[in-house]
């Protein structure tokens, strides 16, 4: 055994995978899981505490997103390496987790040799983005961003509501509705409000769980 193995926090809030995680990793030679989180806070705090050399994380935590998490540790933290591993393979949550700071993104499905070595490389200061998230990083970054009005109407158009009900609950006119929704249709590449929503969802751009009820 590897007398200074590198030590892992796992982020992860189903309890299943986090320990289906840390039982494969205890296993792996030069490696060692320090700690462990079921939600953004609880990571946070495992992170003062164990100071891990490479932290595991997901995307969507209860209390606080994975995207958040990164940011804030790395706030104090400069050197901080993260791995997102997740299911989600959005281009709006692939951008959001490397420009907070992650060294690596991986989808679940990857092995366990990419996973083993993915630590090793990020350990060493190196950066891992697969073939098929830098792709989907490049479609990100040459598309125009929305503004944060198109992103609030966005966010309604997901939940259902029409023209007007959405200019009530901005406090803008319907006819301005229309404006933003034209200008966010053209800047998504989609002709109608059910394509948005969709591509919305898809690309990462609106996450479900912070909506609440939606009208289905």
């Amino acid at each position: 055994m590897n007398s200074n193995p590198i030590r892992i926090l796992v982020v992860e809030d189903h309890h299943v995978v986090r320990q289906g995680l840390i039982a494969l990793l205890s296993v792996v030679d030069g490696v060692e899981v320090v700690g462990e989180a079921a939600d953004g806070i609880e990571a946070m705090k495992e992170f003062d505490a164990k100071h891990p050399d490479v932290t595991l994380i997901d995307l969507r935590l209860p209390k606080m997103s994975g995207v958040d998490v990164i940011q804030r540790v790395r706030a104090n933290h400069a050197h901080a390496r993260f791995i997102v591993l997740t299911t989600f393979d959005g281009d709006e949550d692939i951008y959001r987790a490397l420009q907070a700071g992650a060294r690596a993104y991986l989808l679940k499905g990857m092995t366990v040799e990419v996973l083993i070595s993915t630590i090793r490389s990020v350990h060493a200061g190196k950066s891992c983005i697969p073939p098929v998230i830098a792709q989907k990083l490049a479609e990100r970054m040459s598309t125009e961003q929305l503004t944060h009005r198109e992103q609030d109407v966005l966010e309604q158009i997901v939940r259902g509501k029409s023209n007007k009900e959405i200019g009530v609950e901005l406090d803008i006119s319907e006819a301005t509705v229309k404006t933003h929704i034209n200008s966010l249709l053209g800047k998504l590449g989609v002709t109608d409000r059910t394509q948005a929503a969709t591509a919305a969802i898809q690309r990462g751009l609106v996450q479900l769980e912070s909506l609440g009820d939606i009208r289905l």
